[in-house]
């Protein structure tokens, strides 16, 4: 367990922060959806300070963030989490994902370095959203395993995509990025998208018996990579 963080309040960090991409600043996906940089501030957190960026763009019509440790534009080989919003994991500490584990464990790492950042995208349950995620749930507690239920629903496997979270990263201007992921969908999307992605690094959590199932799914089905099964 990560000891609490004392924040300082200083004004020579805040200082540090005010430098890099100002809202207002914006960019185009492919597709020629707009993505801008809606709002920043500094933020104290348990593990330490950050830089909260809050993004808008005229595809999903949500609200996604950036959390950034240190300066990160222009600089190469960046680290950083790419992490899809999960309510039932992230805010309500549920068992049957290991979302929460990998959040912590990604801002942890992000403030023990010099610099990094996670984007928290709000594609929740793989992009069918939370009111579906539930009902995949129940599907589930009748053995459908987490790809099979997300099909039974009338979705596929996983629904996201990642141009705006790719351009969000541009807005950011590192010059290359090592991504934490098990997912290698995520690697492939964002170099599609034009992010120089350097390296994958893995991010993989022990599993419990509420999770065991449905990282085993995860791997064999999806692709992702995971060894502690």
């Amino acid at each position: 367990m990560t000891t609490a963080f004392q924040p300082s309040n200083s004004v020579a960090y805040k200082n540090r922060h005010e430098s890099g991409p100002q809202p207002g600043r914006f960019s185009f996906t492919e597709s020629g959806h707009r993505v801008e940089i809606y709002g920043r501030a500094w933020l104290p957190t348990r593990y330490g300070e950050f830089t909260i960026f809050a993004f808008r763009n005229d595809k999903d019509n949500k609200e996604h963030i950036a959390l950034v440790k240190g300066d990160i534009w222009d600089q190469e080989r960046v680290p950083m989490r790419l992490h899809s919003e999960c309510l039932t994991g992230d805010v309500f500490t549920s068992l049957k994902c290991d979302c929460r584990e990998q959040l912590e464990a990604a801002q942890e790492a992000v403030s023990q370095m010099d610099r990094g950042f996670i984007l928290y995208m709000r594609q929740e349950g793989r992009g069918i959203g939370l009111a579906n995620k539930i009902r995949a749930y129940a599907l589930q507690e009748q053995g459908f395993d987490t790809v099979e239920a997300n099909q039974h629903l009338g979705f596929d496997d996983d629904l996201r995509t990642y141009d705006v979270a790719a351009e969000m990263i541009k807005l950011l201007c590192p010059r290359s990025v090592v991504l934490m992921t098990n997912n290698p969908n995520k690697v492939n999307q964002l170099t599609q998208h034009g992010v120089n992605v350097a390296e994958r690094r893995p991010l993989q959590i022990e599993p419990n018996q509420h999770n065991r199932f449905y990282l085993s799914t995860k791997r064999k089905k999806s692709g992702h990579f995971l060894e502690l099964l």
